[in-house]
């Protein structure tokens, strides 16, 4: 079979192993966007999920996160309703899913109710570009807590995630995606996208090999 004849999925398959950039001192989470507009598919939009349990997975990494006195952050993505803080990019489509319809204080804007947010200490953190870094405090707030490694999740891998993860990698940040915890509107970008953030901008790994890093290093603190 000719490259390119072979799917994204296949690519991503049959990718050989990279060099990793591995986790540093201190890792930091960032569930990118698990808003309703996304993580409901039947209710707002199609969309490819890697595993129906992404919510779930990303319950558990926050709370091993939280144990290394990690920060975890969750982002979301809203606007006006007129729609005037939208930029050129909410003026790309009018349709009922496009981004100027997700207004503050909607359904569509709201995080998923299967999260478990702790609302003492996690952070959420309201955005209005793709990348989490665009125009937020993230950046300074890793500084702050010396963070030098970013676990990435959300949706959607061709869009948020991969903006926040060329951005990420580009501050010098190790970053680490996971597999199972990212999702997509479509198979193809979604794993298009796998396999290009394989390639150059993350470690892309299963959340059982995170899972366990994390849990080694909450051990090593008892």
């Amino acid at each position: 079979m000719e490259l390119s004849d072979k799917s994204a999925r296949q690519l991503y398959a049959e990718l050989k192993p990279r060099k990793r950039f591995g986790f540093g001192e201190k890792v930091a989470l960032v569930n990118v966007d698990p808003q309703k507009a996304y993580t409901l598919p039947g209710e707002f939009i199609t969309a490819y999920e890697t595993d129906p349990l992404q919510m779930q997975h990303t319950n558990t990494l926050a709370a091993l996160c939280r144990k290394l006195g990690s920060p975890v952050v969750w982002t979301y993505v809203a606007y006006l309703a007129s729609g005037e803080d939208c930029g050129v990019w909410g003026t790309r489509s009018e349709t009922p899913d496009s981004l100027q319809n997700i207004k503050h204080g909607s359904r569509r804007a709201e995080l998923d109710d299967r999260l478990e947010i702790d609302p003492l200490r996690d952070i959420i953190m309201h955005k209005r570009m793709a990348s989490a870094f665009f125009e937020t405090n993230l950046a300074s707030l890793l500084t702050w807590h010396r963070v030098d490694t970013l676990i990435v999740t959300g949706g959607s891998t061709s869009g948020c995630v991969r903006a926040t993860v060329v951005d990420s990698v580009s501050r010098g940040y190790r970053t680490i995606v996971v597999e199972e915890c990212v999702a997509d509107r479509h198979e193809s970008p979604h794993f298009a996208s796998l396999y290009d953030m394989s390639l150059k901008y993350a470690d892309v790994l299963k959340l059982a090999e995170v899972e366990e890093v994390l849990q080694q290093r909450a051990y090593a603190l008892i």
